[in-house]
């Protein structure tokens, strides 16, 4: 009977990781296959390489988590600028807390193993940071009860 009762109390909020969850194993199986096809074939560096993979997978997350995740009509004219500023601060925490970790824990390591690694470091925690940006700060609930944008 607990169970059921605590179900319905965060049920929403239950739905939400779960939507968000299948938007980011979509979006992080292709941004991987990105980042590291960037990296390790094109030879491009690890910031080109994995900012460009979340530029593209930040697109089809805005649509998909405002659409199917957090239910949002984007009425709200700041909306894009909230969504832009919570990608790009996920992003330079994550990856700039995981470079240097990694660096510092493998750093017997060649250079390709440690930033491959750093790289999906970075992932999972942008992943966590990403989720709770969109929630509380872009797709925010209003003052009034309303998602943003209603």
């Amino acid at each position: 009977m607990k169970i059921k009762a605590l179900y319905e109390k965060y049920k929403d909020f239950i739905m939400e990781v779960i939507h968000f969850g299948i938007v980011g194993v979509m979006n992080t199986l292709l941004g991987y296959l990105i980042m590291s096809g960037l990296y390790n074939l094109a030879h491009w560096n690890y910031w080109v390489s994995s900012g460009t993979s979340y530029f593209i997978g930040s697109v089809f997350s805005y649509y998909m988590n405002g659409k199917v995740t957090f239910k949002v009509e984007n009425k709200d004219k700041w909306l894009p600028w909230r969504f832009v500023i919570n990608i790009v601060v996920c992003y330079g925490l994550a990856y700039g807390i995981a470079r240097p970790l990694i660096r510092y824990l493998l750093a017997a390591q060649p250079p390709v193993v440690v930033d491959n690694v750093a790289m999906i470091l970075g992932m999972v925690l942008f992943i966590v940071m990403n989720f709770f940006g969109q929630k509380l700060f872009v797709f925010r609930t209003g003052r009034r009860g309303h998602k943003a944008g209603e």
